[in-house]
């Protein structure tokens, strides 16, 4: 699993939710009782930032005692994380560990919905999700999506080549783009050039164009597979990606039009997992 989140992202988090101690806990004159909290699933959960949860609560002061990785599903009813402390540390971590692990659960859980859905209809069709993740976000969403099963589409603007209709407005447009494509490539030898298209006939000149991959736009499962149909003969080499409005309740439909990629981004947006946090004294 990639993406650990950095040690100055984890005190940010903390620092955040505890800019100067915990007023309540230190009122109530409980901090130096000793105790644990247990951290388990109410649903089925796909788990991820268990990692970021028990740094979470390490520098908060407590003792990880058990934590299970993250990418495993679970039924509910599953505890998978548990630690020591005094009530201090217990409650300082407590939160902090939870929102971490119920928002990136939450993404893993849908992305594992959809990779299992789509590749019960194409196994070989490859499931990568969009920069789209709200800002601040983008490590914590890149661990949930690979958790999820799925890749990134792109992590950025520095290591791929997708071209839009918004570049191609500033070269005259697609046609005038396309004519281009092999001087493009002698720029940038191993990089797949990706090209979108919002209609059939748009597809079929980046099909003949010589790029690696055509991205359809927001065409509908029955118009998206009488397309793929029609590039297939035309350049059985190409790759075919499918684009927006994509979830998990069309995701299978898409999958069925014969694409070799789903882009989506409506993982990043949904219900958090639902986690259940027992703390007790010892």
């Amino acid at each position: 699993m990639i993406t650990c989140i950095p040690d100055r992202d984890i005190e940010r988090f903390i620092e955040e939710d505890l800019p100067y101690g915990d007023l309540t806990t230190h009122l109530l004159g409980i901090g130096e009782s000793s105790g644990q909290i247990i951290f388990s699933t109410r649903e089925y959960t796909t788990l991820c930032c268990t990692e970021e949860a028990t740094r979470v609560l390490q520098k908060c002061g407590a003792t990880v005692t058990s934590c299970l990785p993250s990418g495993i599903k679970l039924a509910p009813g599953i505890e998978f994380l548990t630690a020591q402390g005094n009530a201090r540390s217990l409650h300082a971590g407590w939160k902090v560990a939870l929102n971490l692990l119920e928002y990136a659960s939450g993404i893993a859980s849908r992305t594992q919905r959809i990779v299992e859905k789509t590749r019960a209809v194409n196994p070989a069709l490859s499931v990568v999700t969009t920069r789209k993740a709200f800002p601040g976000t983008k490590q914590v969403s890149i661990k949930a999506i690979l958790a999820g099963g799925a890749l990134p589409h792109r992590l950025g603007l520095s290591e791929t080549i997708l071209v839009f209709k918004q570049h191609t407005a500033f070269l005259g447009g697609l046609e005038a783009f396309l004519g281009t494509i092999s001087e493009l490539r002698s720029k940038a030898r191993e990089t797949k050039i990706i090209v979108e298209a919002d209609t059939g006939a748009e597809a079929l000149l980046v099909a003949l164009s010589g790029a690696d991959i055509v991205q359809l736009d927001k065409l509908a499962p029955a118009e998206l597979a009488d397309t793929v149909r029609a590039l297939r003969k035309a350049n059985p080499n190409l790759l075919i990606s499918a684009a927006g409005g994509i979830n998990e309740s069309n995701a299978a439909e898409y999958a069925a039009t014969g694409i070799d990629i789903i882009v989506l981004s409506s993982v990043y947006f949904g219900k958090p997992a639902d986690i259940g946090v027992i703390i007790k004294p010892v």
